[in-house]
Parts: structure tokens; C-alpha cells; sequence
């Protein structure tokens, strides 16, 4: 949906610059999953015209 591998996300979401996320259970059992509304949030979040908006 947002085109970035699994290991991309799982970085984001260790340095907390993704979408939000849910955590089925703790440890490493646990599932992760996005919710669309926080995935569309996260894209119109990071919605630049130019290279030099970004920070």
C-alpha cells in the first residue's frame, strides 16, 4: 500500500517515523498490524511538493 518492504517498516517503527500501529501481544509473538485510517494519516502527513519542505 505505501510500496516500502517489511524490514523498512519494522525500522520506522523501531525509530517511530511510521504509520501508527497495533501489536497483537507483546515479545516477539505478537502480530503487527496498520489500520488504513492511520496508514492514509501517516501518508498525508509525509505529503511534500518539493525537496526542500522536507525537514
Amino acid at each position: 500500500m505505501i510500496g516500502v518492504a517489511p524490514g523498512t517498516l519494522e525500522n520506522w517503527r523501531t525509530q517511530g517515523t511510521g504509520p501508527k500501529f497495533i501489536k497483537t501481544a507483546t515479545g516477539r509473538r505478537g502480530k503487527v498490524l496498520y489500520d488504513l485510517s492511520d496508514i492514509e494519516a501517516w501518508k498525508a502527513a509525509n505529503r511534500y511538493s518539493s525537496t526542500s519542505e522536507v525537514a
